[in-house]
């Protein structure tokens, strides 16, 4: 086992994650080729076969499925190295991979990393966009450093620091503009919009209006803010969205905007982080950027 390096190491996480020996080498920034070449000398190395590769898919063995956690975990020990290094210097530099949820990351992000580049040019800033169950397994796993989501996320591993809180607005058919804004019970008895499966904002927007998720709802999700907006532009049923989105995704569709009397729904957008992460300090100041990015939204 002399010969295992982490290099090989990197190398198999990325298949094993992206099950696909192109897309791998993509992430890894090699060509296809030098990958398949270190995975082949990483498995006469270990003696044993760790995928089996098919035409258009990449499936684990058993040794891999059983490896692939434990090379994960040693190379985010190996990352929290390097950034022991980084949290001792008095600027921050370097690579910081911060997870999203679509629904902040098209509204926040423009603001945002455009101030957090400007006050801090030696950052490397890479920016993953997907659903908070995916984000928090990705940050568990040490594949992001740090993740803007909606609070609470409730993981012992994970620091969480609140940010700010945001309203919820209701959007309806320019037509129904001068109409009463319709409790949270009236809410479940009209044609509510909701997005899909696994956003947070989906199961918000049910417990506002008292709906279990569980219900069956065919033909009335949307996969983003900008569908469900849309269909309500064109006379289908209403929607909720969050007050950052309002500007974004009104503007080009037929839609009146309302705002609910007090108590009005809401969420917490925050911050969360690895406990064990040396880079805690920098993702403060990170989250004082979001900040002040979110109160410059109009």
């Amino acid at each position: 086992m002399n010969n295992l390096t982490l290099k090989q190491m990197r190398y198999f996480e990325a298949v094993a994650e992206h099950r696909h020996f192109g897309h791998a080498a993509d992430a890894v920034g090699i060509s296809q080729p030098a990958l398949s070449m270190q995975i082949k000398d990483l498995e006469a190395t270990l003696g044993a076969q760790l995928f089996e590769r098919a035409s258009r898919q990449v499936r684990l063995t058993r040794l891999a499925e059983d490896l692939a956690p434990r090379v994960r975990a040693i190379l985010r020990s190996v990352d929290e190295v390097a950034d022991l290094a980084r949290s001792s210097q008095e600027a921050m530099s370097g690579r910081v991979r911060i997870g999203v949820i679509p629904t902040i990351a098209p509204y926040l992000l423009p603001s945002f990393i455009g101030h957090l580049t400007r006050d801090h040019p030696t950052l490397d800033i890479h920016i993953r966009e997907t659903l908070t169950p995916k984000l928090i397994t990705e940050l568990g796993e040490g594949r992001i450093d740090a993740a803007i989501v909606a609070l609470p996320v409730s993981e012992p591993s994970f620091e969480e620091v609140a940010i700010f809180d945001e309203d919820f607005v209701l959007v309806r058919a320019d037509v129904d503009a001068d109409r009463p804004v319709p409790a949270a019970g009236d809410l479940a008895k009209m044609q509510l919009l909701l997005l899909e499966e696994g956003h947070c904002f989906r199961d918000q927007a049910l417990a506002f209006c008292s709906m279990r998720s569980a219900l069956p709802r065919e033909g009335l999700d949307g996969s983003s803010l900008s569908t469900l907006v849309q269909l309500v532009g064109a006379g289908i049923g209403v929607t909720l969205i969050p007050q950052m989105a309002v500007a974004v995704e009104t503007r080009s569709a037929n839609v009146s905007v309302a705002r609910f009397d007090a108590p009005c729904p809401k969420r917490t957008i925050g911050m969360i982080w690895r406990k064990t992460s040396p880079l805690a300090d920098q993702f403060r100041v990170i989250a004082d950027c979001v900040k002040k990015a979110a109160s410059r939204l109009p």
